[in-house]
């Protein structure tokens, strides 16, 4: 799901109550690889697929940088992106996905990167797949 995010514009308020009026954003994810964090293309994708059949991760890892542009006059400007390291820790019956804020304005924070992404997950199928709880 995170692949078909990558490089989608979404309206600021899309994913939260903006900061920045008339803000759009642009999600890049990247899964890490060992050392370091690659791009999440089709090819990236299609790669942890083949290896996650053969024997499922109990825990992945995944960068996101969120792209933030001002629009005024037909003209955009960028702002200060934000970079996230997501992790998700499968369980039998649930995931748990963890979000650090390595840098950037927090224009959207942790809590609202996993409701975006657990929104989009559940537009792809039937019955609601992904819950978000907050944690205590």
């Amino acid at each position: 799901m995170l692949h078909k995010l990558n490089n989608e514009t979404f309206s600021l308020e899309d994913v939260t109550h903006p900061s920045v009026p008339q803000c759009t954003v642009v999600f890049e994810f990247g899964i890490a690889d060992e050392v370091n964090f690659n791009y999440l293309d089709e090819k990236e994708t299609d790669k942890a697929l083949k290896v996650i059949n053969k024997k499922p991760f109990k825990i992945m890892d995944f960068f996101c940088a969120i792209r933030y542009y001002k629009t005024e006059n037909r003209k955009k400007t960028p702002l200060k992106f934000d970079y996230y390291m997501l992790r998700f820790m499968f369980n039998k019956k649930s995931t748990e996905i963890q979000v650090f804020h390595e840098r950037g304005p927090r224009h959207v924070s942790p809590e609202e990167i996993v409701n975006f992404v657990a929104n989009k997950t559940n537009e792809k199928f039937s019955r609601k797949i992904l819950k978000a709880v907050t944690a205590s």
